[in-house]
């Protein structure tokens, strides 16, 4: 079975407020084995509302709406689901006396507005809300159900997790949704796609997602199966064969960011690591030291960002940087090796390069990077050249020297 999700308010489309009832209600779906194919957004609009209702009633089972539920005249999910199924609202006198006493309790008086969340759509069963005023409402139609819940976090949670899951246990086929995430870097998405599209495409189960983001390639393969056991063997079908084809650019399957599996790699190995930084400024150490426990492997680093600092911070030679300038590999390794030398880690990565936006000019284009690593076997450099403005150029940077050191530490 698939399932859409509407957040209802025009409130959620602000920068301000962000939907975190989807993700909840995603997750608690997909533990039953069902899919949640749409997500949107909808304003306080009756007809765009009462349109996505519509629309998505003839193509899931399962539609869940969250807020709207309130007594101002900007609350109309109610009035849109009923448009939408073309019934009426009934008004339910027990409903609002269940409301007038709520606030008696408080010591307060009902205001006439909240009589609007004793309206009920014709044919729907009311849903109980002990943390509010909003009842939801449990609606089936053509063997579809819509489900009407309430805004607030610990509102909707209550509300679903004793109302709706047991009867969605009870409509829901078994089945059971598992997901294997190869996390990869080092590639560009599209030559992955090019490289693993001939296998994933031979198959609707499991479906295939790839995400891109900062020089991190994600895959998700998501399979739906009766059974755990046959999702793990579709899973391994599918993914056997792509982890093959990209060997050691994979650095986890189990979503652990490069930052996280590096530190760990570092922990077994009871590594250390320090930095010498010029044009990313720091962030190569605050990803290492991003992971709770870092200070089992991360030592300090350097920022240096003028040639001045380089040479009495690191003990790069002033030849070197006359010779072949601060954006070089030469100074890239000299970097690393001071590092290395002036705390007495086992690993140093070094990164210096030109990030923009100015031109270059006699330090190369914009977007040249050279990253060193040095341990007791030796110095290595990589260069590359990026594209973008200054914050892709840094952030790509770093994921390159995370990348080189878990190379090295894998060797």
């Amino acid at each position: 079975m698939d399932a859409e999700i509407i957040a209802v308010g025009s409130e959620m489309l602000t920068p301000q407020r962000v939907d975190t009832n989807s993700l909840y209600l995603t997750g608690e779906l997909n533990n039953l084995g069902v899919e949640v194919k749409t997500k949107c957004v909808i304003g306080d609009d009756l007809e765009r509302l009462s349109d996505a209702v519509r629309r998505a009633l003839s193509r899931s089972e399962i539609v869940i709406l969250s807020g709207g539920l309130g007594p101002t005249e900007d609350d109309m999910t109610r009035e849109a689901v009923a448009l939408a199924l073309d019934r009426k609202l009934v008004f339910q006198p027990a409903i609002a006396e269940a409301l007038a006493q709520r606030f008696a309790q408080f010591k307060r008086a009902m205001a006439e507005i909240n009589k609007r969340q004793a309206f009920v759509i014709e044919g729907a069963h009311v849903l109980p809300n002990d943390r509010g005023t909003a009842p939801g409402q449990w609606i089936e139609e053509s063997g579809a159900v819509a489900m009407l819940l309430p805004g607030p976090p610990h509102e909707l949670k209550a509300m679903f997790e004793r109302q709706c899951l047991p009867r969605l246990a009870r409509m829901v086929p078994k089945q059971i949704i598992r997901t294997l995430q190869l996390r990869v870097t080092g590639m560009g998405e599209s030559d992955l796609d090019q490289l693993i599209a001939p296998v994933y495409k031979k198959y609707a189960n499991p479906a295939t997602t790839i995400l891109a983001a900062n020089g991190d390639l994600q895959i998700h393969l998501r399979a739906r199966c009766a059974t755990a056991g046959e999702a793990e063997v579709l899973l391994a079908e599918v993914g056997g064969p792509i982890e093959l084809l990209l060997g050691d650019r994979i650095y986890s399957r189990n979503g652990d960011p490069l930052d996280v599996v590096v530190g760990e790699m570092l922990r077994k190995r009871h590594a250390t690591v320090s930095v010498a930084e010029s044009c990313t400024g720091g962030m190569l150490g605050e990803r290492l030291t991003a992971a709770p426990g870092s200070s089992d492997y991360f030592l300090g680093g350097f920022i240096t960002y003028s040639n001045a600092m380089k040479m009495e911070l690191l003990g790069v030679a002033p030849e070197t940087l006359d010779q072949f300038g601060a954006v070089s590999s030469e100074t890239a390794e000299a970097m690393a090796a001071g590092a290395r030398r002036r705390t007495n880690s086992t690993y140093a990565l070094a990164i210096t390069g030109v990030a923009g936006p100015d031109a270059g000019g006699e330090d190369g284009p914009v977007g040249t990077m050279f990253v060193a690593i040095a341990d007791a076997a030796g110095t290595h450099v990589a260069h590359r050249q990026f594209l973008g403005d200054r914050t892709r150029v840094r952030t790509f940077t770093v994921q390159m020297a995370l990348d080189l050191l878990r190379r090295r530490l894998w060797r």
